[in-house]
């Protein structure tokens, strides 16, 4: 299917390779996810505490890498597999590149788990591209364009819930953990309906999907390429995310870590949102200017 964008061509040259590239990847990404965990092939590490990756993670992330460099060498690429390169720094365009979102999900093959690449410009997601390969599931955004999901059955528009009654929203949460802060904010808020999905960018779209209508993540171990492709596809539906004190959400930084973590609406009610976790911050002793850093000592 050609993915033409009929309201306009802005980036139309970046989504369509970007689209080609993902579609790849799950590709490579699939013969991996039929073995065993325990097979030497399937390639089960640790890069930390709580943080596997896998062959798959990494075959993804040296395909994508490589072509996005080939189609567009005058870009930065901050890539999770890669090792960074200060030269981003410099450039105006960054290509956030997660090749496998939700490792954990992809390690207990329930299947909820996707490759993303998003574009940041001029430290602003821009366009945001997924792909959840068991269900070749595709989801795609542009900042100011649209939002689409194509599936089997063709290719749907995206926008978010116009919910703005909280008791009536349904908030998305982790499938592993929940933060005692993230409970405190929905209980305050007044929200009790919930859904449950495994990596951020599956959480997000859900919001684009209007399966969920909120999204809370006040934790400090996200980086860019977990929020860069699903932030752009919210946008692009109507939805807003910030950090957790409602600052926008910031690309091609030094420390790619998004220490203030993650706020995602349907923007119905994001002001209230913002309040009521900054209240539950504040009591926590979290501070604004260092997010969930603890202050350097000395």
């Amino acid at each position: 299917m050609k993915n033409k964008i009929a309201t306009s061509n802005k980036l139309q040259k970046e989504l369509d390779t970007a689209i080609r590239i993902i579609r790849q990847a799950g590709r490579l990404i699939q013969p991996f996810y039929q073995q065993d965990t325990a097979d030497e092939q399937f390639g089960l590490a640790w890069k930390g505490v709580n943080d596997p990756v896998t062959a798959a993670d990494k075959t993804a992330n040296a395909y994508i890498v490589s072509e996005l460099a080939a189609a567009f060498p005058e870009d930065g690429i901050l890539a999770e597999e890669s090792v960074d390169n200060a030269a981003r720094l410099e450039k105006r365009r960054l290509w956030c590149v997660d090749p496998l979102d939700g490792t954990k999900e992809f390690i207990a093959h329930n299947g909820e788990f996707c490759v993303m690449i998003g574009l940041a410009i001029d430290g602003e997601a821009q366009l945001g591209v997924l792909y959840q390969p068991v269900e070749e599931r595709l989801y795609y955004g542009i900042v100011d364009v649209g939002a689409w999901k194509e599936e089997a059955d063709g290719l749907h528009p995206l926008h978010v819930s116009e919910i703005s009654t909280a008791p009536e929203m349904t908030a998305v949460f982790s499938r592993s953990h929940r933060a005692a802060i993230t409970t405190t904010i929905m209980e305050k808020l007044g929200v009790h309906k919930e859904t449950i999905s495994g990596s951020v960018g599956l959480k997000v779209v859900l919001l684009a999907e209007r399966k969920a209508d909120l999204y809370v993540h006040p934790a400090p171990g996200t980086k860019e390429w977990d929020t860069c492709a699903p932030e752009a596809v919210l946008r692009a539906a109507g939805g807003t995310m910030t950090d957790m004190w409602g600052r926008p959400m910031r690309y091609n930084k030094a420390d790619p870590y998004n220490y203030g973590g993650i706020l995602a609406s349907n923007g119905q009610v994001h002001r209230r949102l913002v309040s009521l976790a900054q209240e539950v911050l504040n009591e926590a002793g979290m501070r604004r200017d260092i997010g969930f850093r603890p202050p350097k000592r000395g």
